[in-house]
């Protein structure tokens, strides 16, 4: 899982329509309309994506998200591995600023929290997925309301999701421990 924040930018001036001599001409001027964060789910094997935008990016968003999949695509799971960076808004006390005690502890339970290495966000598959998601589906647009943008990146998920496109992560323990050796800790010998 991983998030993004985007910001929202309405149109000024009215579009005009392309026509066979001219292309769709667009003011340069726009609004800006604050910002909202993307939230992406992403299983690598079986190629789902689920993504979501909210209005902001707070411990208790963050913590009705993961429950939320927790009571649907994952109900019959016994244990929900979840790769995530160490955002502080990312942490097992989330659910209890969100639900009630008794709610929040069955919650964190049932997770179990992989963490990314610090600077190591980018090998948690669902950042690589975020990032396809803008190039695809947000880049060179200006989408001014959250609504919009939810219809946008809801879209972009079923698309993808219908294509089942897995991810083949090839990046393995001992390509890791070389290329990172400055994220890993120094192990004495001798």
């Amino acid at each position: 899982m991983d998030e993004q924040p985007v910001q929202l930018l309405k149109e000024t001036k009215t579009l005009i329509a392309a026509t066979r001599n001219h292309p769709k001409r667009v003011d340069y001027e726009y609004e800006r309309n604050g910002t909202v964060s993307i939230f992406m789910f992403a299983e690598p094997l079986s190629g789902f994506r689920q993504t979501t935008a909210r209005p902001q990016r707070t411990k208790t968003d963050w913590a009705q998200e993961v429950a939320a999949l927790l009571d649907t695509r994952y109900a019959d799971c016994e244990k929900v591995t979840l790769v995530l960076d160490n955002l502080n808004t990312h942490t097992k006390g989330a659910f209890y600023e969100a639900f009630e005690p008794a709610v929040a502890r069955a919650s964190v339970k049932r997770i179990e929290f992989i963490y990314t290495p610090k600077h190591g966000s980018w090998l948690n598959v669902a950042a690589c997925e975020l990032s396809a998601m803008t190039r695809q589906c947000l880049t060179g647009r200006r989408i001014g309301e959250i609504s919009e943008l939810s219809e946008e990146i809801a879209a972009w998920s079923a698309h993808t999701n219908e294509r089942q496109r897995g991810v083949d992560w090839q990046f393995q323990i001992d390509e890791a421990r070389t290329k990172l050796k400055r994220l890993y800790p120094k192990i004495k010998t001798g």
